[in-house]
């Protein structure tokens, strides 16, 4: 049987309670939701990219991205996106971002699926995002 492994790259700071960034079991990788925060600085709490939705989503992909790579996977190897927004006013722009980041990184069609929905996050945070990867 296959070991379920947790994934907690450099740039993360350990979860704020009992769950993994990231968990591998076989050829699955989850996500759990990121944030635009960024990377850890040992002593200081996390800190939004910036106040904007780019800023925020441009670092929430860095950082899904890294959880991904920890676990040996890559964004052509994601089935299944969740975008998670606070202001339904933001969805155009976050296509916008959406299109263009990933058309910057030369993926293999088809794309992914996504869903998005709209929810409430901690003050400061504009956008969540979770990812499911198979691998192989």
């Amino acid at each position: 049987m296959t070991e379920k492994t947790a994934l907690t790259p450099a740039t993360h700071t350990a979860p704020p309670a009992k769950f993994s960034h990231g968990v591998r079991k076989g050829n699955i990788l989850q996500v759990a939701g990121q944030v635009g925060f960024l990377p850890a600085v040992e002593g200081q709490a996390p800190t939004p990219a910036g106040p904007t939705l780019r800023e925020q989503t441009l670092q929430t992909f860095a950082n899904v991205k890294a959880i991904l790579e920890e676990g040996g996977a890559s964004w052509d190897d994601v089935m299944m996106m969740r975008v998670y927004l606070t202001d339904t006013a933001h969805f155009a722009e976050l296509n916008e971002i959406y299109n263009a980041y990933f058309e910057d990184q030369n993926l293999k069609a088809p794309a992914s699926a996504r869903t998005t929905v709209y929810v409430g996050l901690p003050a400061g945070l504009l956008i969540e995002i979770d990812a499911l990867a198979v691998l192989g």
